[in-house]
């Protein structure tokens, strides 16, 4: 029958968008918007009823074939979308036609009309002048290629999450261009303390080159969740659906993506959907309180930019760490690409090698150009991975004498910071541990003999430096015949008090007398064991 009607060519974009329409990802939508609910959504991200819904479902085809086929269609009509190969894939039922405006869509959804911005971009180069609107009818599912062994539609996950595993809750996680790293993980286990499954959904569809090949990001989620997530309580699928760039707006979409699998909790990052500096850093998070929780039906866990301390020896984000960028190491996906396309690996503490050894075989483009950039800057990499190095000499160092500036850094600063986190960054609370230790273990089987011989060698070194120097104190004059071969007693006392006050700065070495004294109770000792 679907051969019969005229045809309207589709692209892989709009097939996907079918098929979620289809299968309940986008529910309530039943098909493309009518124009009612297409410019309700637009101005206040509902649809004309009030139910909130984010993003327009528009579909406006491009193409002169297409266009010269819609002038003939009109409301009670039916339309075969068709692949690239003229296969019928869906059925619209025409209920509405309206004019497409361009420029008013891209102000309205993404607060810009600068195609610099991938979402304008988008409206430009594949949306046409007349909309359709009508609910669809889908004939064939896409090949998921290799995903299809991965594939999970809404009606496969709650069957999963609620009859087969008889969870109770569920944490979803939607993310996007970047392998699985650090702050992802510390996001997914702080929520699998409170839920009793976590499902994680990278998307499959990019917009962008620049980024890592979606099998290879899924091969990399693989290896992290097999190896470090409890694998009964964590199930992946891959999500096919291109990002929109929509900043907040995509956020509240996700949410409702994440409803519609089955999800209780939606997990949300700090700059989710977002793109360069189009939006607020935390846009993703106060979008919410024009589009409450109550009202979307799922509960929202908002995340704040999660690095690593190396202070704390743990992740951390703002909220829950109180030093400075000293000791940071931050986490940025578009760091980490940037990185992979150098050939380094980058540090065990943002993101696990499991992971990055996969990722940087699926990094695109592969290395760099002649001239040794990547697609940023370097400096712009080693300032968005390691915050502390412009103006500090190393990780937890003293300041520079001079900051440094970002267009001046090279491949060898991005080098130098990659030596020094990996050789510091675990040395950092590790020192800081073996310094208490030294001080507090009163069992002196757990210190390093050769650090307290050491110390006991450095002592006696020192008080034979002292009584050397007190004798010469009794033999200087008070005033000495030449300034540069003799010192009078002035000089030589001076010299005496620093090297009493260096043997009083020396590590203590622990002695049976000192160590026995911490060690007393006030009753015999059976009487503690009840």
């Amino acid at each position: 029958y679907a051969k019969t009607l005229p045809a309207i060519r589709v692209d892989l974009e709009a097939v996907i968008t079918i098929e979620m329409i289809a299968t309940g990802v986008l529910s309530p939508n039943t098909g493309f918007m009518k124009q009612a609910d297409y410019n309700s959504v637009l101005t206040d991200g509902r649809l004309a009823d009030g139910t909130i819904w984010p993003v327009p479902l528009s579909f406006a085809p491009v193409g002169n074939r297409n266009s010269e086929v819609i002038k003939g269609l009109s409301v009670g009509d039916e339309v075969a979308l068709t692949d690239y190969q003229n296969e019928p894939v869906a059925i619209l039922s025409i209920e509405d036609l309206f004019e497409y405006d361009k420029r008013g869509r891209a102000q309205q959804l993404f607060g810009t009309t600068d195609r610099s911005h991938p979402g304008v971009d988008s409206i430009y180069r594949r949306m046409g002048d007349i909309s359709l609107g009508g609910p669809v009818l889908l004939l064939q599912r896409a090949d998921w290629g290799p995903f299809e062994k991965l594939r999970r539609e809404p009606k496969d996950t709650w069957r999963l999450f609620y009859e087969e595993k008889k969870f109770k809750s569920v944490a979803g996680f939607i993310t996007g261009a970047n392998p699985l790293h650090r702050g992802h993980e510390y996001i997914h286990k702080n929520a699998l303390e409170e839920v009793d499954g976590l499902f994680v959904q990278p998307l499959v569809e990019m917009a962008k080159r620049e980024y890592v090949r979606h099998e290879y990001r899924m091969l990399a989620y693989r290896s992290v969740l097999e190896t470090y997530y409890p694998t009964e309580r964590t199930i992946m699928a891959p999500l096919r659906v291109t990002y929109i760039f929509a900043g907040p707006r995509e956020t509240i979409l996700h949410a409702l993506i994440m409803k519609n699998y089955g999800c209780t909790h939606a997990l949300i990052g700090r700059d989710h959907a977002g793109i360069g500096s189009f939006y607020d850093k935390y846009a993703s998070h106060t979008i919410f309180d024009d589009f409450p929780p109550e009202e979307l039906g799922i509960d929202i866990r908002l995340f704040h930019e999660v690095f690593y301390c190396t202070r704390c020896a743990s992740h951390a984000t703002e909220q829950t760490c109180p030093h400075d960028q000293r000791y940071r190491l931050n986490i940025s996906g578009t760091g980490i690409r940037e990185m992979l396309r150098h050939g380094i690996l980058p540090a065990k503490e943002v993101v696990r090698p499991e992971a990055a050894r996969i990722a940087i075989q699926g990094v695109q483009p592969k290395g760099v150009d002649a001239e040794g950039q990547g697609t940023l800057p370097v400096g712009k990499v080693v300032q968005s991975m390691f915050p502390y190095y412009s103006e500090h000499t190393r990780l937890g160092g003293p300041r520079r004498a001079q900051v440094l500036d970002k267009d001046d850094l090279t491949v060898r600063d991005l080098e130098a910071a990659s030596l020094d986190v990996r050789a510091n960054a675990g040395r950092i609370y590790g020192d800081i541990y073996s310094e208490y230790s030294s001080l507090a273990d009163h069992n002196q089987n757990l210190q390093a003999t050769w650090i307290v011989e050491a110390r006991a060698t450095l002592k006696g070194h020192q008080e034979m430096v002292i009584a050397d120097l007190q004798e010469k104190v009794t033999l200087a004059p008070d005033e000495a015949s030449d300034e540069f071969l003799y010192q009078d007693k002035q000089e030589a006392e001076r010299e005496l008090a620093a090297a009493k006050g260096l043997l009083n700065t020396t590590p203590p070495v622990p002695e049976a007398e000192a160590l026995n004294q911490r060690v007393w109770n006030p009753l015999p000792y059976h009487r503690y064991r009840g």
